[in-house]
């Protein structure tokens, strides 16, 4: 069969990631793949930071992190969207979290062509000045689209 998906430059952000073919909602598009490594160890690296405004880390729980700078897959490309056609979906591991896996779905059927989004809910415990705002600011073109990928503080 071939692949569900294409990895090309984005309009919304640097590379994105496309529909090669057409996706069905509720189906698995592919897992995001990197190194485990713990809050700690993200930290004290340069795989991101807040000043930045890109991020190749998904957070698994409170004691690790899927790092896809390192040994990351296409996963890490999938732009994010105020209007998003797919989602990101925590499968947990109960007797080991550092094997806890995240897998994208199509959450809408998406059309050959299509770029694959998902909203990546960030949140950081820093205040949200208008300058990190900024920094984060969101470019999905989604006539809802908030102008930023934080999510409110609750």
């Amino acid at each position: 069969m071939p692949s569900k998906i294409r990895t090309r430059k984005s309009a919304i952000h640097g590379n994105g990631v496309f529909a090669a073919r057409p996706i069905a909602k509720g189906e698995r598009v592919i897992e995001y793949k990197g190194r485990r490594r713990t809050h700690a160890e993200v930290d004290a690296g340069d795989s991101g930071d807040i000043e930045s405004g890109h991020t190749f880390l998904f957070t698994l729980n409170e004691d690790w992190v899927i790092d896809a700078n390192f040994e990351g897959n296409a996963a890490r490309w999938i732009n994010h969207s105020c209007d998003p056609n797919c989602e990101a979906v925590l499968v947990e591991d109960a007797d080991d979290p550092k094997r806890s896996r995240v897998f994208i779905e199509a959450i809408r059927a998406i059309a050959p062509g299509e770029e694959l989004t998902y909203d990546y809910g960030i949140t950081l415990a820093e205040r949200h000045t208008p300058r990190l705002k900024k920094i984060w600011a969101c470019r999905c073109g989604a006539p809802d689209c908030t102008g930023t990928m934080l999510k409110p503080k609750r």
